[in-house]
This record gives structure tokens, C-alpha cells and sequence, in this order.
């Protein structure tokens, strides 16, 4: 069969061509005035800059551990993690650059020409980042498992456990990511508002603000940089691990089949990505929500039906199709319940908003309350799902092909992710070159279904992450030697607690870093409107650079220690107590995390969409509105750096056990 694994690095390098496409479009449409591309440029300028800032840092993390693979390890091992941390950061440096050329001509088409040539501009700079993630991520897979069994003659066996390298390196990169750009973009976010909304009384984007442009720029770093390297690892991830169980828990005979299936379905999905996104096309008058959902739901189909007849080709049963149903059921049924919490159409966020009138105590009592109630059914969901794939999907290997399911379509779901901020973005261009005001009520709704498109991303990455992490989870168990995890034994006990730990601490070092990042920032926009009186007058220009840099640095520092962290513990546990521990450590992490990384996901995005609904009513200004913006303000950091960010550490934490298993 080795036609198929040609076929698929095909596909996938095709997708890479039609994102260069996709791009070169893009370029061609009008930028807008030159004070529009003056604005787009310096935010480009500085999410560029920002991003060479950190890959430099992470350069530094990456040769340390590939070092240490090579010497612990095996060499193909380390070369296979260096390619998964350089492709992962090559989709974060794509998708920034097509986000930033996207921003203005967004509001550019916004004003010319209405929502439908607006949104599919803000929609195929996305699909950039989409495409690529998908393209790039099976691409070196591919690359790898060729070269190794095709080229060097090793085994399948072999070049599957090397592959987990490709994975770690991937987890890495996007741990660092999310987690860097998750406090850059917050901590300009949080000061902008809370001196500018609140203080100053000045509208969210006004040119007046400093942090302003700090705020555009991080946008695109935490929410375009940070999300695609995050898809791109739970995309590799749940790869990997359909690959690790097919070698490790079929009958002999199927092990090639095994191999075969998840593979050619991430091709099948990449296609079945760039029909579905020719669906995408608004209209005047239509919520924009529907155009991404029909994408969506296209592209969801066009897997479907060819793992339907696959399924019986190769095994010559439906079980594994059933599995990829599954995923894709459980993976729609996350995503609606978490419109469902976080869309100003229903219930949740009218509420929040309602309580805001009362004042900002109860505003935050509702978020939180809702928040933590939306944990309950996409916890069922998944645990209903790994039963059913379980059970009805071929065992183990069929909760692995669950989450590839639900991550096939990974093309199409990271560009209505990335859509969000290039939309947002557009907004501000609008609000800073005094754009007509029909433009900012444009971008303003592509915003407000951007908010909610990105809070079902994140909760579409939590679900994958909990079935990637229980595959990876189970190839460690068997990696490391061990028969199960006995809770009567206290070393698993005290593994548990600590891993139940984990979650919590590292959510608590991240919010802290937005706090101390944002009262750096929150006292530079108070010194320059103290010290430049010109600047609310606007006779004066804000000093932008300055916050910019402020973010830039406290980014920077700020995201090592979790980083650090999330790598070192597991093999700290792993060598002092011992894999079963270990083992223990990994569920209770998995446990907390699910439901830390959902609430705070869906807290956020509920506050967030509940300013919105305020300022839609036209109550700007109102004691509610102030009250919502700071609800908005306390789930920033929820929905944009730690709760994002707890996914990529439960998958992290797992691989870096699995491949220092054998050491154990």
C-alpha cells in the first residue's frame, strides 16, 4: 500500500499550494487608505516582531531537548522532534503573516462592498492557517514514516515510536505559543479596556488609546499564532496515537490497515476542508454564523461517506467507521453546547448580561456560575463517545480513530478559529481611520460570531485533547511495562493528587502573569494620558511602540516557568516514583484539566459576548456596560491563556512520558 502514503503527502502538499493561492488572492484586493495600511502595517510590524522574539527563545528550549533525545534516546528520534517543532512554527508564522495582510482589506471590502465580500476575505485569511496546519502537520508526518521505512528499513513498529518525537515537538511549540501569546494578547487587552473604557471613557479601539495598538497586535499572536499551533498539535497528535494503537492492540494481520486508515482520513479530510470552505459566502442580511456553519457541516459530510466505504475495504467491517462517527458526533455535540454558552443568542449570556445591571459582583458570579455548569454536558458527551468507540468502534484503536474523526476536518475548524481576529482586527482599523460607522457595525457582527466560532474551537481542541491524551495515555501504559493503574497503590495515589494539582497551578501562574504583564501596561497608558494632555485632544500621538514592547517582554519572560513545567514534572515523577505514579499523575491531570480548561473557556467567552450584547442595545457607558467590562476583563485570561493552554499541557505532559517511557 504504499501508493496511499504518496497519495496522502499529495494531498497534503496540495493544500500547502492552494494556501499559497488563497494568499496571493488576498493580496490583490485593496488595502484600504493609506492611513488604513499605516495602521495594518504597524500591527504587523509588531506581531512579527514578537514572533521572532519568541522563536529565538524557543530555539533555545528546542536544541536543549533535542540534545538530551539524542543522547537518551536515538538519533532519528531527536531529528523527528526538531522537524515537528519547526513545521509547527512554520504554521504560526504563516498564519500570522495571512491574519495581518487580511485586517484591512477586510475593512476595506466592509465598506465597499457589505458583509458578504468582507467575510470571505476575514474567512480565507483564515483558511490559510487552516490549510496549512492540516497540510504541514500530515505533510512531515509523512515525510518521517517514509523516509524510515521506505528509505532506511525500519520497522513500523520502529518508526511509530519514533514518530512520537515529531508529536513533542509539536506539544512544545504550541504549549509555548499558546501560552505566550495567551499573556501578550491579555495583558494589552486588559489594560486597554481597564484605563480606556473605564477610566478614560473612550471606545474600545480609539487611536487615542496606547495600548491600542499592543491590543490589535495581540489578537493575532494569541489568537492566530498560539490557536494554530495548538490545532496543529492536537492534529499530529491524535494521528499519532490512532498509528501507536493500531501497532499495539490489532491482530497482527491488521497492523498495516491500521496504519493505513487514519492516514489516508487526514487526506480525505484535508479535501473534504477545502470543498467545504468554497461553501463559506455570506449575504446581506444573513448572520455569517450559518455561511461558516454550512462550511463546517460540508466538510464534515465529505469524511463521512468515504471512511463509510474505507472502513469495509480494509478491515472488512464498520467498526472503525463507526469510531470516526463518533468523534465527529461528539466533536459537533461540544461545539453546540458551547455556542450554546457562549452566544449572545441564548440564555447563558442574556443572563450574564441581565445581572450586569445589578452591578460587577453579580455580573461575576453569573460568568463563573455559568461556567462551571458548562462543563457538565460535553463531560458526558465524552464519556458516553469513548465508551460507544470503544465498544463499537474496535476497542482501544477506535477511541484513537475517535479523535481523529474529530480533528479530520481540523483544515476547516482553525480557519473559522482564525477568522475571529483577523475580523477583530478589522474593527479596530475601522475605529482608528474613522472608517463610516456602517463599517464598524460590520466588523462588529463578524466580530461578535468570531467570539463565538473561537470559544467552539477551543472547546472542539478540549474534547480532542481528552480522547488524544486517554490514546497516548494507554500506548504509555504499554510502552512503560506497567499492567494498569491500581489505586490502592499509594505511589498511583500520590501521583493522582499531584496530577489533579497540576491544572490549578499552572492556571494560576498564567492568570498571574496577564495580572503583572497588564499593571505594567495599565500604568504606561496612565502615564502617557497624565503626561501628554494632547493625546484626548488628539493634538498628540500615543507612544504605541512602548506598549507594544511592554507586552512583548512580559510575553516573553512570563511564559518559561509554565513551559518549564509541563515538561520537566513528568519526568521528574516518572524517575523518582516510577511510571505507575507517572501514570497516575497523567489521569489526574487529565481529570482536572478537562474541566478547569471548559469552564474557563466558556466563562470567558460568555463575558465576553455579554459586553457585546450591552453594547449592541446601545447601553455603552451605562453602569451594566461598565460592569461587563470587567467581567470581559476577568475572562480573558481565562478564554485566551489559561484555559486553552490546559489542553496542550494534558497532551504535552503525556507525550513527553510516552517517549521517555522506556527509560523509566
Amino acid at each position: 500500500m504504499n501508493y496511499v502514503y504518496y497519495a496522502s503527502l499529495g494531498v497534503a502538499v496540495l493544500a500547502l499550494f492552494y494556501a499559497f493561492l488563497l494568499y496571493r488572492n488576498i493580496l490583490k484586493e485593496d488595502p484600504g487608505t493609506p492611513k488604513m495600511i499605516e495602521l495594518s502595517n504597524h500591527i504587523k510590524r509588531g506581531a512579527m516582531a514578537f514572533l521572532k522574539r519568541e522563536y529565538q527563545i524557543l530555539a533555545v528550549f528546542v536544541s536543549l531537548i533535542f540534545v538530551v533525545l539524542l543522547l537518551a534516546m536515538n538519533t532519528a528520534t531527536a531529528v523527528a522532534f526538531l522537524v515537528g517543532a519547526s513545521f509547527s512554527s512554520l504554521a504560526g508564522y504563516v498564519g500570522m503573516r495571512a491574519a495581518t495582510d487580511s485586517n484591512s482589506r477586510t475593512a476595506s471590502a466592509a465598506e465597499c462592498c457589505g458583509i458578504p465580500k468582507s467575510l470571505s476575505i476575514a474567512f480565507n485569511g483564515g483558511s490559510i492557517m487552516g490549510i496549512s496546519v492540516v497540510g504541514l502537520g500530515l505533510s512531515g508526518l509523512l515525510i518521517i514514516y517514509i523516509t524510515l521505512t521506505r528509505m532506511l528499513g525500519y520497522t513500523e513498529a520502529n518508526t511509530i515510536q519514533i514518530i512520537t518525537g515529531f508529536g513533542l515537538g509539536a506539544s512544545l511549540i504550541a504549549l509555548f505559543a499558546r501560552v505566550g501569546g495567551g499573556i501578550y494578547t491579555k495583558a494589552a487587552d486588559v489594560g486597554a479596556d481597564l484605563v480606556g473604557k473605564i477610566e478614560a471613557g473612550i471606545p474600545e479601539d480609539d487611536p487615542r488609546n496606547p495600548a491600542v495598538i499592543a491590543d490589535n497586535v495581540g489578537d493575532n499572536v494569541g489568537d492566530v499564532a498560539g490557536m494554530g499551533a495548538d490545532l496543529f498539535e492536537s492534529y499530529v497528535g491524535s494521528i499519532i496515537a490512532a498509528l501507536t494503537l493500531g501497532i499495539t492492540y490489532l491482530d497482527g494481520t491488521f497492523v498495516t490497515e491500521a496504519i493505513t486508515f487514519p492516514i489516508l482520513l487526514a487526506g480525505i479530510g484535508i479535501l473534504s476542508a477545502i470543498i467545504g470552505s468554497r461553501f463559506v459566502k455570506g449575504k446581506d442580511g444573513v448572520n455569517p454564523h450559518s455561511a461558516l456553519e454550512l462550511g463546517t457541516y460540508i466538510s464534515g459530510l465529505l469524511v463521512i461517506i468515504p471512511a463509510f466505504f474505507l472502513s469495509q475495504a480494509l478491515f472488512g467491517s464498520y467498526r472503525p467507521f463507526t469510531a470516526v462517527v463518533i468523534g465527529l458526533v461528539v466533536g459537533t455535540v461540544i461545539g453546540k453546547v458551547t455556542e450554546y454558552y457562549t452566544s449572545g443568542k441564548f440564555r447563558a449570556v442574556k443572563a450574564i448580561a441581565s445581572q450586569s445591571k445589578t452591578g460587577h459582583a453579580t455580573n461575576i458570579i453569573a460568568g463563573n456560575a455559568y461556567g462551571m455548569q458548562s462543563t457538565a454536558i460535553p463531560t458526558i458527551v465524552l464519556a458516553l463517545g469513548i465508551v460507544a468507540a470503544y465498544h463499537f468502534g474496535g476497542g482501544l484503536y477506535g477511541i484513537a480513530l475517535a479523535a481523529v474523526g474529530m480533528l479530520s476536518t481540523s483544515g476547516m475548524t482553525v480557519a473559522i478559529d482564525a477568522y475571529g481576529p483577523i475580523a477583530d482586527n478589522a474593527g479596530g482599523i475601522a475605529e482608528m481611520a474613522s472608517m463610516h460607522p456602517k463599517v464598524r457595525e460590520i466588523t462588529d457582527q463578524l466580530d461578535s460570531v468570531g467570539n463565538t466560532t473561537a470559544a467552539i474551537g477551543k472547546g472542539f481542541a478540549i474534547g480532542s485533547a481528552a480522547l488524544t491524551s486517554l490514546a497516548l495515555f494507554v500506548s504509555f501504559i504499554k510502552a512503560s511495562g506497567i499492567s494498569g493503574i491500581d489505586l490502592s497503590n499509594p505511589l498511583v495515589t500520590a501521583g493522582l493528587l499531584i496530577g489533579a494539582m497540576l491544572p490549578f497551578l499552572f492556571s494560576s501562574i498564567t492568570i498571574q502573569s496577564v495580572g503583572k504583564a497588564a499593571n505594567k501596561m495599565i500604568d504606561e497608558v496612565r502615564r502617557q494620558f497624565k503626561e501628554f494632555p494632547g493625546i484626548m485632544k488628539g493634538t498628540h500621538t500615543p507612544d504605541y511602540a512602548k506598549c507594544v514592547d511592554i507586552s512583548t517582554k512580559a510575553a516573553l519572560y512570563e511564559m518559561i516557568i509554565p513551559g518549564v513545567m509541563a515538561v520537566t514534572v513528568p519526568i521528574v515523577v516518572g524517575f523518582t516514583l516510577g511510571p505507575e505514579a507517572l501514570g497516575g499523575l497523567l489521569g489526574g491531570t487529565l481529570g482536572s484539566g478537562l474541566m478547569l480548561a471548559i469552564f474557563m473557556s466558556n466563562a470567558g467567552g460568555a463575558w465576553d459576548n455579554a459586553k457585546k450584547e450591552i453594547e449592541q442595545s446601545g447601553d455603552k457607558g451605562s453602569e451594566a456596560h461598565m460592569a461587563s467590562v470587567t467581567g470581559d476583563t476577568v475572562g480573558d485570561p481565562f478564554k485566551d491563556t489559561a484555559g486553552p493552554s490546559l489542553n496542550i499541557l494534558i497532551k504535552l505532559m503525556t507525550i513527553v512520558s510516552l517517549v521517555f517511557a522506556s527509560l523509566f
